[in-house]
Formats: structure tokens, C-alpha cells, sequence
């Protein structure tokens, strides 16, 4: 019996914004159900077939209860059949999500080439691709009007996902942990707002479907590096550009292999 291992289900899952933590939550009930009712019916299976082929050491049955052992294994083994096609179809839409995802994430790494690697990385996590971009790149410093060589990058990667368009977007923008002079913005959380929102009008304006984008201000509170010093606040300031697959058909194959916990 082939079974699914939570591990990557949970990868490929894992939320953002866009996902709630109570269709994660679901998602991944789900698959320990599966988990949990497969277990449970080869141990079921294991018990009656040695009922039925091994009575002859341990009991002696009548006609009819034999008949209905047999029935009831040939039951649950159709059962467990149809379990185990359900993940195996869950396995499939996992992995060809997989492939799709690496896929775009090369097409992105391949437009955005010649920018430097200081400034631009390209990164594929939990199935969804990160696209980082150094404040450097994109903004004169405590500011969020986006420089002409910032807005040579995101019309490339703009041109990468207009034809992919099942694919929808996070901007989110992040800062260090000083505070801002007050004189533009009331604190890191409006700059940081204010950047993704001016990354977010770029890219509609390359043609971006603005029901597939979604800007989101992250202030100071999700470093990458220590902001007790100046080249980890560097890294700080950036602005990341995640890419999210369409998850419906994935939470459907979910809820459609989900079943009752098999009676004893």
C-alpha cells in the first residue's frame, strides 16, 4: 500500500496571506484522515484475512460465517483499493504542481539574469516561488518611487507571468528596524506598505491582472538577517515578490479523499 507522506503535502500548502490557516488547518486534517484510515484498514484486513485462510489452527467456523468474512474482506479490500487510488491521484496533482512551479521559477531566473546577484535572488519554497529584490534595486533610500533600473526588472518578470496566468502574486514589502524620518512616512509599516503598493501599480501597468496581486506591508518584523548591524539591516530593506499556484483543485482532491474512520 502506497501512502502519502504529510511532509510534502504540508510544503506544498503551507499559507500565505492568500491561504488561511483554517483551510491549512483543514487540508492538513485531511491528510492524517487518510493517513489514519488506511492504517486502520490494513490492520482491519490483516485480522480478517488471517481469520478466513488461517482457521483451520485456531478455529472452526460455520459455512455462513466463513461466507461473510469473505464478504466483508472483499468489502474492505475494494475499499482500501479506492483509498489508495485517491492519493495516488493526490500524488500525481502534487507532483505536476511541483514541476509547474519549478518551472517558473527558471523562466523568472532566466529573464531576470543579468541583474546582480546582491540585488536579486530567485528561490523556490513550500511550492511557491520568492522573488527578493534588494532595496538598492528598487528604491532611493526612505522612499517608495520605484528607480528606472527596479522597473526594468519587474517589467521582465511582469512579461514571465502575463503568460502564466494561473499563477497569482504577493508583494510584500519589509524594512529594517530603524525608524523612519517621520517627514514622508509615519512609521516602517507605511513605507513598507506604500513600496509594495508602488511595485503593485508597475506591474498592472505591464499588464498584470490586478485581481491576481495583492500588496502587503511587513514593517520590520520578518528579518533575515540581524538588524544590529549595518550589512544585516541592508538585507532587511527588500521587497519580495512571492508567486502562488492555484490550490482549489488541490483542497478538492483533499476534501474528495477525506473518509470516515473505519469501524472496528
Amino acid at each position: 500500500m502506497r501512502t502519502l507522506p504529510l511532509i510534502l503535502i504540508a510544503g506544498v500548502l503551507i499559507t500565505t496571506s492568500c491561504v488561511s490557516k483554517k483551510k491549512y488547518s483543514a487540508a492538513t486534517s485531511h491528510v492524517q484522515q487518510l493517513r489514519a484510515d488506511s492504517a486502520a484498514f490494513e490492520d482491519q484486513l490483516h485480522g480478517l484475512r488471517a481469520q478466513v485462510y488461517g482457521l483451520s489452527d485456531n478455529a472452526k467456523l460455520t459455512a455462513e460465517e466463513l461466507a461473510e468474512r469473505k464478504r466483508e474482506l472483499a468489502m474492505k479490500d475494494a475499499e482500501l483499493q479506492e483509498k489508495a487510488k485517491r492519493m495516488d491521484d493526490l500524488d500525481r496533482r502534487l507532483k505536476a504542481q511541483t514541476d509547474a512551479m519549478t518551472s517558473l521559477r527558471q523562466k523568472v531566473a532566466d529573464a531576470l539574469v543579468n541583474f546582480k546577484a546582491e540585488d536579486l535572488t530567485v528561490s523556490m519554497r513550500d511550492g511557491k516561488v520568492y522573488v527578493s529584490l534588494s532595496e538598492k534595486l528598487l528604491f532611493p533610500s526612505g522612499s517608495a518611487a520605484v528607480e528606472p533600473k527596479g522597473k526594468e526588472a519587474l517589467g521582465k518578470l511582469a512579461v514571465v507571468m502575463n503568460s502564466n496566468s494561473d499563477i497569482s502574486m504577493m508583494v510584500e514589502g519589509h524594512t529594517d528596524s530603524i525608524p523612519i524620518n517621520k517627514a514622508r512616512f509615519s512609521d516602517n509599516w507605511d513605507l513598507s506598505t506604500a513600496r509594495a503598493t508602488s511595485i503593485v501599480r508597475i506591474l498592472i501597468s505591464a499588464g498584470l491582472d490586478p485581481h491576481r496581486v495583492t500588496a502587503a506591508g511587513r514593517s520590520e518584523f520578518v528579518p533575515i538577517a540581524d538588524n544590529s548591524t549595518k550589512e544585516g539591516r541592508q538585507k532587511n530593506r527588500r521587497t519580495e515578490i512571492i508567486l502562488i499556484p492555484k490550490l482549489e483543485e488541490l483542497y478538492e482532491t483533499l476534501g474528495r479523499g477525506t473518509a470516515s474512520t473505519p469501524t472496528p
